[in-house]
């Protein structure tokens, strides 16, 4: 007796216990558009001495990392993105700009001579410069004598007998710079403007005191220490304090792009994901229970056990779970239908033809004989997910992160201990001697009609292509007619989200807005509120925004708030792109090696027609086209792929058996045969994603409503577009066919092989 079904239930169990520790000992790390909070992303500029590269980058964001601790924001994120990236998140915090302007202040802090009062006709010699003192009088500054980077310590205090109040103390590394710019300034008589010292953070002078008439010529301040005083309020000083303790960054840094999510549209988003997680799951059960009776119900199991698994690898790996990664998984569950519905058919198929042999014999060989097509299409899925994580940002890189891991999950699943199960059960006398009952006892209903009909599809294929290229062309008028709404992702500008306390006239909030000084910008009613949209704004402006939608609506919250760069919208509109060329070379590289190039082209031309029809129904439905709207085109390339591979792994099969039939009439069957398939897989995914567009809310509806156009058109395009443009491409290929795999026989022996 075989060991292999004892070691598959051993590594079964372990797999199953594994993730079921991982799941209740680990807690997932939520992303700030899930437990709300501010992403802000920094870029970096090259300085007159520096150059923004990686090194100067890695400086910066360690500075950027004492800046947040002194925030004393809980469990802050920062990440080097690309060389001259730092991604900051901080959870929590709502009001991005307190963050930002501190944060993100380029703290050049500077100690430097004051030469004179100049006339507005001065013109400084070269290291000298020109600025308003606190008071707004002019001054000639000389080159600095020392900059931030001399000081080891800085806090802010108040003497309540000290008029001057809030005052920021200084503690110096090397004191004797401090020393000789004081002893020199010392020299001058009191009241020339010689004897000042100016201290400039950022190009603004802060503070130009004199030094005290007891500091001796050309001996200066001594001990190591000084202070700063000024006007300050007590915010501005701790600041003050915060920036020239945690060093002044090496290079300029600039915002490029912002997030803000408040907690309470996090938690309405995972609510309504884990309605439609389970509302979808269970009608996917249902669904394979009554397509495959007693294997449905242990595929169900099998599902089960793959969430419980998939949870655990996002937990084990530290990935952090976004919205769109949310959705990912969600939709990951019914993407795993697929292996089970290839191997439940293949199973039939071989018990159908041989059924004196029993159901074990044809389980086992629908598991061997349905590897190469999951294995296939798994692979083409791995490749759109890659894509997505290495071309994609923000929360959609989660989405590539869970599918990827989705997709591995479901091999367990599927191969394992699904197998486990259904083995277990068809070895049972009671199940054995009831094949109906198993539910590999016959090809199903569809499958006998089809048979039945035999129909030859691939007699009219050029009139199905034909009639594809209209739709395909029908869909893309919408971008001339049309056009495509580019989200601010891709095009750059400020959009925000507001739920008000009672419900707001849009027309008075448009012209509240416009009368703020923002005539430009497009107000429009949202499901919760109100939903802003402008241009390259700044946090104050925002700020002016959210004040005039009170004066009209009444007290709002703020739900979202996203800005992005005009520099970073044409970088990932242009990443778009590439990640969609990308794509379709790459599963056609893929394909043409594991098939032949006839059968690589023509799927991917079908793909070209799913996208092009995708892209078409958002134009002429005017929906946004975003990174979220990226994330489903390539989960409908790698879907769409799915479908092709399978189709054309059995016209391989079939054509290597039978060489001399004609190849139109090889596809047309290889259709028929492959369509009970396709309809089941494509019915399990339809559940998951309906579930989603009717709960998942604005952030998630266009995502399904863009998988759901995708899924129906690449399941039709893969019999009517796909397999007639094989046959046109192969009726001008001078190939052979594919040799049919040969068994492995044993040689004969001689004589009996016994030995003495």
């Amino acid at each position: 007796m075989s060991r292999a079904p004892v070691v598959r239930a051993l590594a079964a169990l372990a797999v199953i216990a594994t993730s079921l520790v991982l799941a209740l000992t680990m807690s997932p790390r939520l992303g700030l558009d899930l437990r709300g909070g501010t992403q802000l992303v920094f870029e970096t500029r090259d300085s007159p001495t520096t150059k923004a590269d990686a090194e100067a980058t890695d400086r910066a964001l360690e500075v950027l990392r004492r800046r947040t601790d002194a925030l004393g924001v809980a469990e802050p994120t920062l990440a080097r993105s690309g060389e001259r990236r730092i991604i900051v998140e901080l959870p929590g915090v709502l009001d991005p700009r307190k963050a930002a302007e501190t944060i993100g202040t380029t703290a050049q802090l500077a100690f430097h001579p004051v030469l004179d009062y100049p006339d507005d006709s001065a013109k400084p010699k070269e290291g000298e410069r020109i600025l308003p003192d606190e008071d707004g009088r002019k001054l000639l500054l000389g080159p600095a004598g020392l900059t931030g980077a001399a000081v080891s310590d800085a806090r802010a205090g108040i003497d309540p007998e000290r008029a001057s109040g809030w005052f920021v103390s200084l503690d110096f590394r090397d004191n004797r710079p401090w020393e000789k710019l004081t002893g020199q300034a010392a020299c001058a008589p009191a009241g020339d403007p010689k004897r000042r010292v100016a201290i400039v953070l950022d190009d603004e002078v802060i503070s130009s005191p004199q030094v005290n008439d007891t500091v001796p010529c050309n001996v200066g301040i001594t001990g190591g220490k000084t202070e700063i005083s000024g006007s300050f309020t007590t915010e501005e000083a701790q600041n003050l304090a915060m920036l020239v303790k945690g060093g002044a960054l090496p290079v300029p840094v600039e915002i490029v792009e912002q997030r803000t999510v408040g907690p309470t549209l996090g938690a309405a988003a995972i609510e309504a994901s884990a309605k439609a997680a389970i509302i979808g799951v269970a009608l996917t059960a249902i669904f394979l229970v009554l397509a495959y009776r007693l294997v449905g119900l242990l595929a169900t199991i099998a599902l089960g056990c793959y969430a419980l698994i998939s949870y655990a690898a996002l937990v084990a790996v530290g990935a952090t779970l976004t919205l769109p990664g949310l959705a990912g998984f969600v939709l990951a569950i019914g993407m795993a239908v697929d292996a089970n519905v290839l191997v439940f058919e293949r199973a039939r198929e071989e018990y159908t033809e041989a059924p004196g042999k029993g159901l074990r014999p044809a389980l086992l060989k629908g598991f061997h004989h349905a590897w190469s097509a999951i294995a296939d299409s798994n692979i083409t899925t791995l490749l759109a997910a890659g894509l997505l994580f290495f071309l994609a940002s923000g929360p959609v890189r989660g989405f590539g992160v869970t599918l990827s891991l989705g997709v591995l999950a479901s091999l367990v699943s599927a191969m394992l201990i699904t197998r486990v199960l259904a083995q277990w059960a068809v070895g049972r006398t009671a199940v054995g001697s009831r094949p109906l009952l198993s539910g590999l006892g016959s090809v199903g209903r569809l499958r006998t009609w089809l048979t039945k009909k035999d129909p030859d599809l691939m007699r009219r294929g050029r009139l199905w292509l034909a009639v594809f290229g209209t739709v395909a062309a029908v869909a893309l008028a919408g971008l001339f007619v049309r056009g495509l709404e580019f989200g601010v992702e891709f095009t750059g500008g400020r959009i925000a989200d507001y739920s008000t306390a009672a419900p707001a006239n849009v027309d008075t909030a448009r012209q509240a807005v416009s009368d703020a000084g923002f005539p430009s910008a497009v107000v429009q009613r949202s499901d919760d509120g109100l939903t802003v949209r402008t241009g390259q704004i700044t946090a104050d402006d925002a700020a002016k925004i959210e004040s005039a939608l009170e004066g009209v609506a009444g007290p709002i919250t703020k739900l979202r708030d996203e800005l992005v760069g005009p520099s970073l919208g044409d970088e990932l509109r242009r990443n778009a792109l590439i990640a969609l060329g990308v794509a379709l070379a790459a599963q056609l590289a893929y394909l043409a090696f594991r098939f032949r190039w006839s059968f690589g082209t023509a799927a991917v031309l079908a793909l070209a027609v799913d996208v092009a029809v995708v892209v078409g129904a958002f134009a002429w439905m005017g929906k946004q086209v975003d990174g979220v709207f990226l994330a489903s085109v390539l989960t409908i390339i790698g879907y769409s792929v799915n479908d092709k591979v399978v189709v054309f792994d059995r016209v391989r099969e079939m054509w290597g058996a039978s060489p001399k039939t004609p190849f139109a009439r090889i596809v047309s069957t290889a259709v028929v045969q492959t369509v009970p398939r396709t309809v089941n897989t494509g019915l399990g995914a339809l559940f998951i994603l309906a579930a989603l567009a009717l709960l998942g809310g604005d952030s998630l509806t266009d995502f399904a409503v863009a998988l759901l156009i995708g899924v129906v058109v690449g399941t039709l395009s893969s019999a009517f577009v796909a397999a007639p443009l094989s046959v046109e491409f192969e009726r001008r290929s001078s190939a052979p066919p594919p040799q049919s795999a040969k068994k492995r026989t044993s040689p004969s022996r001689q004589g009996s092989g016994a030995v003495v």
